[in-house]
């Protein structure tokens, strides 16, 4: 650098929260706000609200919770991509919501805009550190929601997954063992299974627990 020039202060990095539960929202916007190289910019209780962030200057990082995953919450990303794309996004969420999000991510371009997945028993300081990282452009790896997720394993079949799907749209077991050309007595010996590895008391709670946990 030559004599006499000063490099600008760029001045602390630009945070953006998006979180439903005022609760939480409140605690983090909290925490963020007794360091001083973060500034909350805006603090959302709902994704519908992302209209009245201003890109310039942008948030420099979202930290957008997800737990557990919503269709409006993934959209959440994709518009912050198209709108804010030099935002780097972190996500909030539970481990029975990684799968979900890790699928809906895929191969997507908004796969570039998420620096991150970090699970909701973090502690601030280790939110903080996440944060930081992924404002400095780096790749966000929570190893505790790394290991909750291996321990978080899919129980259900490909064959299982197929007919829970099918049972959740209320059709009859005669129907749904034509569809797979299985006999009715083998699909609802299925469905028991499914049942029993779910925890579930019905097939009906069997779905729900499926959808909750992103195995469906």
């Amino acid at each position: 650098m030559g004599a006499g020039v000063v490099a600008s202060d760029p001045g602390p990095t630009r945070v953006l929260l998006i979180e439903p539960m005022n609760l939480l929202r409140c605690a983090l916007a909290r925490v963020l706000a007794g360091e001083a190289d973060l500034q909350v910019v805006a603090e959302l209780g709902g994704y519908d609200d992302l209209g009245a962030v201003s890109p310039t200057p942008g948030p420099n990082v979202a930290v957008l919770g997800l737990n557990p995953p919503t269709a409006e919450g993934l959209a959440a990303v994709s518009w912050l991509a198209e709108h804010v794309p030099g935002c780097a996004v972190l996500l909030v969420t539970g481990v029975e919501g990684t799968d979900r999000i890790r699928r809906a991510l895929d191969g997507s371009a908004d796969n570039r805009t998420v620096k991150g997945i970090v699970g909701t028993d973090n502690t601030p300081a280790q939110l903080l550190h996440y944060i930081r990282r992924a404002a400095a452009g780096e790749r966000v790896v929570d190893p505790r929601l790394a290991a909750a997720q291996r321990a978080w394993r899919n129980p259900l079949t490909r064959r299982e997954r197929e007919i829970l799907r099918l049972a959740a749209t209320g059709m009859p077991d005669p129907e749904i063992a034509a569809l797979v050309r299985l006999s009715t007595g083998t699909v609802r010996n299925y469905l028991s299974g499914i049942i029993a590895k779910t925890g579930a008391r019905n097939r009906i709670e069997a779905v729900h627990r499926a959808q909750r946990a992103g195995w469906l």
